[in-house]
């Protein structure tokens, strides 16, 4: 005996929709499974939402198209200023942690001439250290008890600092003429075998490398007239998307001719 058809009713669903549930069912599986190979954000997932209810529709008719835009952009321009916001306070906090240092070590050397110097500038601040707190005459090793201790703290600051943030590690020696056979055989090589050892006393204490680097000046760039002065190690923090290429100057290869 045939089976009777259903007869078409309101009483019964169309056909169409079973293949419509089913589609439904595999796009909310594909989003799912793209949601659990990312990495949570929640942030990013809210914007997410905002975004996917303003493109279905879920939002007051009302509102034209234009306002919609402004709205949106303000938000992320909100957005952004937060983010800078947090960069900034987070910096000042560093600051402030590293001025604490900075008066606990000068409490340990009474001497003006070994007195350590913070200087700040826009989006930057640089740690001025006569190198007599941390090295011999003429010796580039890193041997002082209480400097290396320094430099710990000052790497778990560092930890905490952004990212974006780059270290440059300066040496400096005065103009008094340094002659040997062996290394150091000059100034040069003094003010360069000193940063390095700075530089690896950091990454001993798990600063990232690639976020370190070295500079050496000799006595050619004096700080001031007197010797013991000039004599010192710079740690310079600074923001490397401040730093423009000098590439990007129109003069530059005109210069070249």
């Amino acid at each position: 005996m045939a089976k009777k058809k259903c007869p078409e009713c309101p009483k019964c669903l169309p056909g169409w929709l079973v293949q419509f549930g089913d589609l439904m069912s595999l796009l909310l599986t594909f989003f799912i499974l793209l949601l659990s190979m990312a990495v949570m954000d929640k942030k990013k997932v809210e914007e997410y939402f905002d975004v996917m209810k303003k493109a279905m529709g879920f939002i007051d008719a009302s509102t034209d198209v234009q306002t919609q835009s402004d709205m949106y952009s303000t938000e992320n321009s909100n957005s952004q200023d937060d983010d800078t916001d947090s960069s900034e306070q987070a910096l000042e906090e560093s600051l402030e942690q590293v001025s604490e240092l900075v008066e606990q070590m000068n409490d340990l050397n009474t001497k003006e001439s070994e007195q350590i110097q913070l200087e700040r500038g826009k989006n930057e601040f640089t740690l001025d250290i006569p190198s007599t707190i941390m090295f011999d005459e003429g010796k580039y090793e890193l041997s002082n008890i209480h400097a290396k201790r320094f430099i710990s703290k000052i790497a778990r600051v560092i930890r905490t600092m952004p990212e974006s943030f780059n270290i440059e590690i300066i040496g400096h020696t005065s103009s008094n003429r340094y002659s040997n056979a062996t290394i150091p055989r000059d100034n040069w090589d003094i003010s360069a075998l000193r940063s390095i050892s700075v530089v690896k006393e950091l990454i001993k204490n798990r600063i990232d490398p690639s976020t370190l680097k070295v500079s050496a000046f000799s006595s050619f760039h004096p700080k001031s007239d007197n010797s013991s002065d000039n004599r010192r190690v710079e740690m310079k923090f600074f923001a490397e998307s401040n730093k423009e290429s000098i590439l990007e100057e129109e003069s530059f290869f005109d210069r070249l001719e």
